[in-house]
């Protein structure tokens, strides 16, 4: 499915227009609201579209998330009953509960599903900026499973529920288990080379020679005010 509008998400009049304003920010150059370029975390559910490779592990208690991008991206499963913590912070990850079911009946569980709460932001659905409500009230629903034809692929329907849209949007998210015996685990370290500067509302870039330059057409220089001017 194409990105962008080509999602079709089922934004509120509100946040539809602070979609549109984000791809005009992009369209003239900006980096719009997707907080991936200064190195944050997309957060959920974005992360769960998997830039990078992840890696699922079952333990008795908790299921591990892992994925290594921007940071450390690790999400907690809890599957060992517990209620939802009277008091929590907020995470990037969320926290989640989890709960084993047996959907066919034959004694074994196969389907993992997840309700993931205390989101924390900013965040958005995709790089073209999607936005969710600035309130971080999201909540989100997932059913992780195989696919019964093909063991090799993992199924992730995620269904994200927001004031940001008019109703519970859900999207089907599809893994492909990596065929190599012993497959190599690449380091992503966001920061490293990451030639992006966030200076109040603005972003800029560091040019190849290693100065502050614009990051879109007419965009002014940065407050300097903390800084001694030159003399005329």
């Amino acid at each position: 499915m194409p990105r962008g509008r080509g999602q079709k998400a089922p934004l509120t009049p509100e946040y539809n227009a602070v979609f549109e304003a984000n791809l005009a920010e992009l369209a003239a150059g900006g980096e719009g609201f997707w907080p991936g370029y200064a190195c944050r975390p997309v957060g959920m559910p974005a992360m769960m579209t998997a830039f990078e490779p992840m890696e699922v592990v079952v333990t008795p208690e908790t299921t591990h998330i892992l994925i290594d991008h921007i940071v450390d991206s690790n999400r907690r499963i809890y599957t060992d009953g517990r209620p939802w913590p009277e008091d929590v912070e907020r995470a990037f990850t969320g926290y989640s509960i989890g709960k084993w079911v047996d959907t066919d009946g034959d004694g074994r569980f196969d389907t993992l599903e997840v309700e993931t709460r205390h989101i924390k932001g900013q965040r958005a659905f995709d790089a073209t900026g999607i936005p969710m409500h600035r309130d971080n009230a999201t909540i989100v629903k997932e059913r992780i499973f195989l696919d019964k034809a093909d063991r090799n692929v993992l199924h992730d329907e995620v269904t994200t529920i927001d004031h940001a849209l008019t109703r519970p949007w859900t999207v089907m998210k599809r893994y492909q288990r990596s065929a190599e015996a012993e497959p190599l685990w690449r380091e992503y370290i966001c920061a490293e080379n990451n030639n992006h500067v966030e200076i109040g509302h603005d972003s800029y870039f560091i040019s190849a020679d290693g100065y502050l330059m614009p990051s879109r057409k007419g965009q002014p220089p940065p407050d300097v005010r903390y800084f001694k001017q030159p003399g005329k």
